[in-house]
């Protein structure tokens, strides 16, 4: 288990005894500080010291791609994991999904599950109300398609010797990247239970617009380059990119600005103005149109109240 660890000192020990506390044997805990300067590296040496099982490194701040392929360097197991230290998993997760690979063909190289979300205090947050998707195998385009597939995931270390490491130009996206990698040369199966307790506060990187934006366009540009789906199959690149705009309609409006997000949501549906496949993509019904109700009349108010 490969716990990077930034700046979350408040966090850390909880990731850790959570790691610890796995039903599956045997199980190490690689704690990897990207030169943290907050008490994380006391609190690492600490738990190392204190806990059997748990590896403490430091390294240069150099983000959280770098850290988790430091992370896979030092691995002694064929199966490694990843757990950012504001985050917890549950005592069954790592059990559960290596039993999944004793069920599925030899050439499955990754298995991810769903996510519970908390609050800074280990809350639980509401859910979006979706059907059961059930547990089924991906592929590399159906994750270019869903940009928040699961980042929880074990996964073979030896499948990293071909699709290569993390990407350390990525501050974000960079699990999305490595499991599209991974995809175009092996299975990927998803395990339809919740086994990650994942922790939202202010501080997520992912709450960065600008950079997540430019992140995504990058991954996104990769597979294009990689021909992971042709560009002439016409269809799938603008169901792609309108699900993009979806996306960054949302991110513009966490983040209070109310016309961008109505700018990208309109966009969504003139690149693709038929339904898209809620289910494969993880939303509820009629996604689009109740999203752009809410960014133009809500917006709307906003702007009332402003003046």
């Amino acid at each position: 288990m490969i716990i990077p660890a930034y700046n979350y000192a408040q966090y850390l020990e909880g990731a850790v005894r959570s790691g610890l506390a796995q039903t599956h044997r045997p199980i190490e805990v690689i704690i990897v500080d990207d030169g943290s300067t907050d008490g994380t590296p006391e609190l690492g040496e600490k738990l190392a010291r204190e806990l059997p099982g748990v590896r403490y490194t430091r390294q240069q701040n150099a983000g959280l791609s770098a850290a988790r392929n430091t992370g896979i360097g030092l691995a002694a197991y064929p199966f490694v994991t990843f757990l950012d230290c504001d985050d917890e998993f549950l005592p069954e997760m790592v059990e559960t999904l290596m039993r999944a690979f004793e069920t599925q063909p030899p050439e499955t190289a990754l298995i991810a599950c769903r996510t519970i979300r908390i609050d800074r205090e280990g809350r639980p947050i509401g859910q979006k109300r979706l059907p059961p998707l059930g547990s089924r195998a991906y592929t590399a385009a159906d994750i270019l398609m869903k940009t928040r597939f699961p980042c929880c995931v074990v996964a073979r270390r030896s499948c990293f010797d071909s699709a290569g490491l993390f990407d350390p130009a990525l501050r974000s996206s960079e699990d999305r990247d490595m499991w599209i990698r991974i995809g175009r040369s092996y299975r990927i199966y998803y395990v339809d239970e919740a086994l990650v307790r994942i922790r939202r506060h202010e501080s997520n990187m992912s709450r960065n617009t600008g950079r997540m934006r430019g992140a995504m366009r990058r991954v996104r540009q990769k597979a294009i380059e990689a021909r992971v789906v042709p560009l002439t199959h016409v269809g799938y690149w603008l169901r792609v990119f309108a699900f993009d705009h979806f996306q960054g309609a949302w991110m513009y409006w966490d983040e209070g600005r109310a016309f961008p997000a109505v700018m990208h949501i309109l966009a969504s549906m003139a690149l693709w103005p038929f339904p898209l496949d809620r289910r494969e993509l993880f939303e509820p019904p009629l996604f689009r149109l109740r999203a752009a109700a809410r960014f133009i009349l809500l917006g709307a108010f906003r702007r009332r109240e402003i003046k």
